[in-house]
């Protein structure tokens, strides 16, 4: 496959740390350019990671012709703005989650996405422990799935960080809630109806520093979570079914080449004697990210997420703001 040239919008931490060293093992992607509004803190990302154009301004970047697909890190209110920005430009767009702050205003991408592929960038929908959580739910390996359970912390109370700024979008529910409501949608394999909030904000910075939601997928299935930015660094994600059960260890920062591990316990016995712990693929999740998109964007291979699976997430994020204010159940539509 002929690689595809890859730009990066901004400098951000995910992009540095995370997505970029590991876009640069692909062999087929071509990662070309890299803009910030510091053209010096363009060069830098560029010099570190071996990126061969740097940019201080985003339309610089997204006006170089040879840049097929953009990486958008950006923060949450920018995301929408700038993906519109590139997809006008002609640029297939991976976009950091969420991909809006709400379902209307990602509206506005459906018909950016006519030309152009646009998908939200939930990397754990790629790694191999997932697919597998998948595949054992849907073969019936825990009987009938009743309740996801989902536990997402960590503790960053720093008012500089674009985290805990509200007007960037910032808080629990749109950092890492997202990922909890993606666990009930990808395993039920289904939208749920309605949902009910519990939503404590940081009195100083006003983001939801704790957040906690019981969302209804009908057919008894729920999904229960829990997400913090004030609370000790911890994740979990424990799937209940009629005849077992599945616990997720580390479900959603897999270290990149680690090996992740999965339980099942088919029996129930409390000591934890039918426990069974299954050893997956080494894999990388942003790797493996880059690549379906990058097949995507040369036409060979189909599978994908577009718009309106993320604006179906972002109607559950809606409904949970609702719910926070109404303090009552929310229909999800």
């Amino acid at each position: 496959m002929k690689k595809v040239v890859w730009g990066v919008l901004s400098t951000a931490r995910i992009g540095l740390e995370h997505v970029l060293p590991a876009m640069r093992m692909s062999p087929l992607i071509e990662l070309r350019a890299i803009a910030s509004r510091s053209l010096a803190s363009a060069r830098a990302a560029a010099d570190a990671l071996g990126i061969e154009r740097a940019y201080g301004s985003y339309e610089e970047l997204l006006a170089d012709p040879d840049v097929e697909a953009i990486y958008n890190p950006l923060p949450n209110h920018l995301h929408v703005p700038l993906t519109l920005q590139a997809a006008a430009a002609g640029k297939h767009v991976l976009c950091e989650k969420p991909i809006a702050l709400s379902a209307a205003e990602a509206q506005a991408l459906r018909g950016a996405a006519r030309g152009v592929l646009i998908e939200e960038a939930f990397m754990v929908r790629h790694h191999p422990q997932w697919q597998r959580v998948h595949a054992l739910v849907k073969a019936g390996r825990i009987g009938t799935a009743r309740a996801v359970q989902v536990f997402f912390s960590y503790f960053n109370d720093d008012a500089s960080n674009i985290r805990n700024q509200p007007a960037a979008g910032g808080g629990a529910l749109y950092d890492i809630g997202c990922y909890a409501i993606l666990c009930g949608r990808y395993l039920f394999e289904s939208e749920p109806r309605r949902a009910i909030a519990l939503v404590d904000r940081d009195p100083a910075l006003g983001t939801d520093r704790t957040t906690s939601a019981l969302l209804d997928f009908g057919d008894g299935r729920q999904l229960i979570f829990t997400v913090s930015t004030q609370s000790c660094r911890y994740q979990r994600v424990n799937v209940i079914g009629t005849a077992g059960r599945i616990e997720v260890q580390i479900p959603f920062n897999a270290p990149r080449g680690g090996a992740m591990r999965i339980a099942l316990d088919a029996g129930g016995a409390l000591d934890g004697s039918t426990i069974t712990t299954e050893t997956l693929p080494v894999a990388d999740q942003y790797l493996l990210q880059a690549e379906a998109f990058s097949r995507r964007v040369r036409g060979e291979a189909a599978h994908g997420w577009d718009v309106d699976d993320a604006i179906a997430q972002l109607r559950v994020i809606d409904a949970l703001w609702r719910s926070e204010k109404s303090a009552r159940w929310e229909t999800i539509a």
